[in-house]
């Protein structure tokens, strides 16, 4: 008996140390959690960011892709078949208009342009000694005539024959660039043989093309910036033509613009990054992209309070851009709109608004 009385008091004495150990534990954590989980007041404002609305410059633009194309281009050949006697340049190189690239053998040509020097010199003579026995009344006008037609007929044949000595050197078109030659010294070539390909390309020219809905702010000088794959430095431009008609295919209008390269720094075919300006609007109200809502009846965005609260405002919107949309109307200079939390704030909610640059 005295042994199970013993036993009950130690049993009781262990679980008076073990109810001593873990309770207060387990009451701190029980006080702690809702300290660090529990929900906020009902009268906490949300963080928001917030922009002031002030008066900007709107760069109406669009942004496409475009290519490079020369101011000039073709493939040099000849007019006429012969043997190449002599080739004048030298590949890469750059040539002014009329430089002489390539010669022609013309050992024949010169031999008829010599004959019909002398036929032309004695058909001259002849018709001198006429006209002089015509006034005379020693000949009829018929005689004349036939010595007359006989040197014209002989002047006629050392032009032509001057035209053709004329082909057998072949010049630059233009001023520009050469590129490889495809003909070598000695080969018989024709009208159908490429000599070499010369091009200039300062300046430079650009084409692309928008959609059809802003055709009718198209004109010529309107400003254009580019940059290409290789440098994002931004260059200007200018357009200077566009087709008169839509692309039924793209219902897109092409144009073309106009930039210096004295480098030589953008080539043919290069693609290029445009951002084209259609129109420049001082004093414009914009507000970013994200701080507009859709709805139904129009658009409208989340504003500050004098009171400190979320107040909803319909807005009439006019041109967009990237990150921007212009308001026309529903905002004034000054308003604080919200940039973040517009799709968790409702209409009198109270915001702890922080203003962003």
């Amino acid at each position: 008996m005295k042994k199970q009385t013993k036993l009950f008091l130690v049993v009781g004495i262990l679980a008076l140390l073990a109810a001593a150990y873990f309770y207060p534990r387990l009451g701190n954590q029980e006080g702690e959690s809702p300290a660090k989980s529990g929900p906020k007041g009902p009268g906490e404002p949300l963080a928001v960011e917030v922009i002031q609305l002030k008066k900007e410059t709107l760069n109406n633009q669009l942004q496409v892709s475009g290519t490079i194309l020369p101011n000039e281009s073709v493939a040099i050949k000849s007019e006429i078949s012969g043997l190449v006697s002599k080739i004048n340049f030298k590949e890469g190189e750059y040539v002014t208009k009329g430089t002489p690239l390539l010669y022609l053998n013309d050992n024949e040509l010169q031999a008829q342009f010599q004959r019909l020097q002398y036929t032309q010199k004695l058909f001259q003579t002849q018709e001198s000694r006429q006209k002089q026995l015509l006034a005379r009344e020693a000949i009829s006008q018929e005689e004349y005539d036939i010595v007359l037609n006989q040197y014209n007929t002989a002047l006629s044949d050392i032009k032509l024959v001057q035209a053709q000595l004329e082909k057998t050197v072949i010049r630059a078109p233009f001023s520009g660039r050469l590129g490889l030659r495809q003909v070598s010294e000695g080969a018989v070539i024709n009208s159908s043989n490429v000599i070499v390909s010369i091009v200039n390309i300062d300046p430079i020219k650009l084409e692309f093309s928008i959609p059809e809905r802003y055709a009718g702010m198209v004109s010529v000088g309107s400003p254009i910036y580019f940059s290409s794959e290789a440098s994002n430095e931004e260059v200007v431009g200018k357009v200077y033509a566009y087709e008169p008609q839509i692309d039924a295919a793209t219902r897109t209008i092409k144009l073309r613009a106009q930039s210096p390269n004295s480098e030589g720094k953008y080539l043919p075919g290069m693609f290029v990054k445009i951002r084209f300006v259609l129109d420049v609007q001082e004093d414009a109200l914009l507000v970013p992209a994200e701080s507009v809502i859709p709805e139904l009846s129009g658009y409208k965005v989340f504003v500050v309070g004098a009171d400190g609260k979320a107040e909803q405002r319909l807005i009439e919107i006019g041109k967009r851009t990237d990150t921007q949309v212009q308001v026309v109307s529903g905002l004034k200079e000054g308003d604080l709109v919200l940039t973040t939390g517009v799709m968790q704030v409702r209409q009198g909610m109270p915001v702890k608004p922080t203003q962003i640059n």
